[in-house]
């Protein structure tokens, strides 16, 4: 399935996408897409369903973030080689674990925010988890087991507060419109194997990155229980996976986003994003 939440920002109803790319009303049948949403068995249900018998959404209503609630939103940092290499890093050796505030969520088509003071913001394209049960102390070869699906997200940096104002990564990573999510969440079973997506990103029609879920450093299922077992993950919770090289950073010279700038950005299977930079 393709789940998806649409409307208004902060009253999204939630939805589908029919195979002929239809958007369908879920909401006589789900309050939300949250939580306990994303349970196996609840996941069940709403694939049981004919997508006919639901209501079809005129026009072009906004699509939002396809993950509703308050999750946690959980990133991981130089999670490809040759990203790591373009950043003037080392590979760790364990995954790097910052969080995102849940304020920078926001829907796949939404403006991005410059913030005030920004003067080094970049992108980056990455594949998010989306977890569906309790995930606690769980192994690699489990960790699948807890997954709903997935999502394409743009990690928005601001580098200059990430990398020189000191503290943590948090402090470029949170900043309002900084996490892109959708346009849909993607079921486990319609993926297959996540490990073979390619992905891209064009700023104003110029490729940029260019790589494949294939070069990540630490997979999904050892992301997952390696998270697992230094928090619980609940239902909802967002992790996103790590970005491929192209970044502005990575460029000689440097190359940062300015208002205006139009980011277009996917992954194989899991749809494509579009968002503007305006000034906060």
């Amino acid at each position: 399935m393709k789940l998806v939440r649409y409307g208004a920002f902060g009253s999204e109803k939630p939805g589908l996408i029919d195979k002929d790319g239809k958007l369908r009303d879920l909401s006589g049948q789900v309050k939300d897409l949250a939580d306990d949403a994303f349970a196996p068995a609840n996941l069940a249900k709403l694939a049981a369903l004919d997508p006919a018998s639901l209501p079809a959404v005129s026009g072009a209503p906004r699509i939002g973030s396809p993950v509703g609630g308050k999750p946690k939103f959980i990133a991981i940092g130089l999670n490809y080689a040759d990203h790591a290499a373009e950043s003037g890093m080392p590979i760790p050796s364990e995954p790097i674990v910052f969080m995102k505030a849940l304020n920078s969520l926001c829907g796949p088509n939404d403006d991005v925010e410059k913030p005030r003071g920004s003067t080094k913001l970049d992108w980056e394209v990455e594949l998010a988890i989306v977890i569906g049960t309790r995930a606690k102390y769980v192994t690699e070869a489990d960790a699948l087991k807890h997954v709903a699906g997935y999502s394409v997200c743009n990690d928005v940096s601001e580098r200059f507060f990430q990398i020189e104002r000191g503290g943590q990564w948090t402090k470029g990573k949170s900043h309002d419109t900084f996490g892109p999510l959708g346009p849909w969440l993607v079921t486990s079973d319609e993926v297959g194997d996540v490990h073979k997506l390619s992905m891209y990103l064009d700023v104003n029609g110029k490729r940029c990155q260019t790589g494949s879920t294939a070069t990540m450093i630490f997979n999904v299922p050892q992301i997952v229980s390696y998270l697992s077992g230094m928090m619980t993950l609940m239902p909802g919770d967002i992790i996103t996976t790590g970005t491929p090289p192209g970044v502005g950073l990575g460029m000689k010279p440097p190359k940062f986003l300015e208002v205006g700038d139009v980011m277009t950005l996917g992954i194989e299977k899991l749809g494509e994003q579009k968002q503007k930079v305006v000034a906060a």
